[in-house]
């Protein structure tokens, strides 16, 4: 029986890649308008059932909560849409006259985009803009948990992108989830890039396809509350991160960590607003349920909320609790709080100096998180500069929650759900992923020896026109 059904996944993935592979033949024709037309249908018709979907997405998944996910639509459609309205991404990008060079955007061709059980839906409408907006056909494969609301996201998608001008096949979606179907998808020979959004064996499985790849690693972003600090804003910032969606969006923070000169006001401040502190006896308790014990973190503390977790744990906590925090000081496999929890639990670190908040931020990234993301609350420029030229990641924020920050929602970085972590985090780019990720770079390069004549005008203007043919 699963071999019939590793069969039929297979089929499905070469069936939708080759048609994927015939509608960017015709793509690759579109020029910016046509693609920027198909864009706006896209975000339109997406944001119109952003409440519908996020609804469906908690449903099946029993990850975070219908508010939030219905927030996320909102940003991955419209966000993302403002970001690139105006974003130039085939044809001829920049003409430099001075170094006698051209730059032509060329689309890369058929991306297949692996989408995470955390944020099932808008992951898909925001991989399907990007992708679109730089005239790429794109392939999802969805997660097991969430086949329902992608395959819908993906179709409503999809017929948006066709009532505009694309054609049939620009998007689509495999209906049957499985490791069969994903890797034969992966390793087609029409798929020319992988976007890959996911835990880490499944980026793992992207970069080891023999396609380039973009994928993304762990985030487990330590949060440093300076003594200069807003203590009351930081806390409220941490807050609205790490409830976000239940603490489902990798950018959250995963840890606090104050000097001891400042402790007694956070944990004040924190207990406030609805932070309950654990004791060893309690912290015990819930460490026992977050991970498996190969060291992956259980599917059944994804996105549930505090109270909820604590229920679980046996802990017994006030009705209006927000976030459980567990002591913490040191780092490694046998800490559970030093790692990454996509759900509202934090680690808390008290250091004896700024140097050793330094150094633990560092400790805790190099266990988990190099390259994705750090963040500070500090007044002080200074210290800001010194910890932004040493500590070791793509997205260093300030004064921001970091959920909301990392992924371009409360800060001018591009408004990203795919978030790339460099190399030193073993991915294939630091950016948040945006549609000129995924184009490549045609140069036209003149001879630019002294005793060259320029090229006449007439020349010019006959290699421009012979290149835009190409495109064609």
């Amino acid at each position: 029986m699963q071999l019939d059904k590793d069969l039929s996944a297979r089929q499905e993935a070469r069936d939708l890649a080759q048609q994927a592979a015939q509608a960017q033949t015709i793509l690759r024709r579109l020029d910016q308008t046509q693609l920027d037309a198909i864009t706006e249908a896209i975000s339109q018709a997406f944001a119109a059932q952003s409440q519908e979907l996020a609804q469906l997405a908690v449903q099946e998944t029993g990850f975070g909560n219908v508010r939030d996910k219905t927030t996320k639509n909102g940003f991955a459609s419209r966000k993302v849409l403002e970001a690139i309205r105006d974003m130039k991404t085939v044809g001829i990008l920049r003409e430099d006259p001075k170094e006698r060079i051209w730059e032509i955007g060329v689309s890369v061709g058929p991306i297949c985009a692996i989408v995470p059980s955390t944020n099932p839906t808008s992951t898909v409408c925001y991989k399907a803009l990007i992708a679109l907006k730089s005239g790429n056909a794109i392939v999802f494969s969805p997660h097991p948990k969430a086949v329902k609301c992608t395959l819908l996201a993906s179709q409503i998608v999809a017929r948006a992108a066709e009532s505009a001008g694309a054609p049939v096949g620009s998007i689509s979606c495999l209906t049957q989830a499985s490791m069969a179907g994903c890797q034969e998808l992966m390793t087609s020979p029409h798929i020319q890039l992988i976007l890959a959004t996911g835990g880490p064996g499944m980026v793992k499985a992207a970069y080891s396809s023999g396609k380039p790849a973009i994928g993304v690693g762990a985030g487990n972003g330590p949060c440093y509350i300076h003594h200069t600090a807003d203590v009351a804003h930081a806390v409220d910032c941490i807050l609205r991160s790490k409830t976000f969606d239940n603490g489902t969006v990798c950018a959250s923070e995963q840890s606090i960590v104050v000097e001891r000169s400042v402790e007694q006001a956070v944990r004040q401040e924190a207990q406030r607003r609805g932070f309950y502190f654990m004791d060893k006896e309690e912290a015990g308790r819930l460490a026992k349920l977050l991970f498996r014990p190969n060291g992956t973190l259980d599917p059944q503390i994804v996105g549930r909320d505090a109270v909820t977790l604590a229920k679980m744990a046996g802990i017994g906590v006030p009705a209006d609790t927000q976030i459980l925090v567990a002591r913490e000081q040191e780092a490694g496999p046998t800490r559970p709080y030093s790692m990454e929890k996509l759900c509202p639990v934090l680690a808390f670190f008290v250091m004896d100096s700024e140097e050793a908040v330094l150094q633990k931020a560092i400790e805790v990234l190099t266990h988990e998180g190099r390259g994705h993301t750090f963040s500070m609350h500090c007044t002080d420029t200074e210290v800001i500069r010194r910890f932004a030229l040493q500590i070791p990641v793509s997205r260093f924020l300030v004064n921001t929650p970091s959920a909301l920050g990392g992924i371009g929602a409360s800060t001018g970085l591009f408004p990203a759900l795919t978030l790339g972590c460099g190399a030193i985090g073993g991915s294939s780019s630091s950016n948040n992923i945006s549609p000129l990720d995924l184009i490549d770079l045609r140069r036209v390069a003149w001879d630019t020896a002294p005793d060259t004549e320029a090229p006449p005008q007439d020349l010019l203007d006959l290699l421009t026109e012979k290149i835009l043919q190409r495109l064609k």
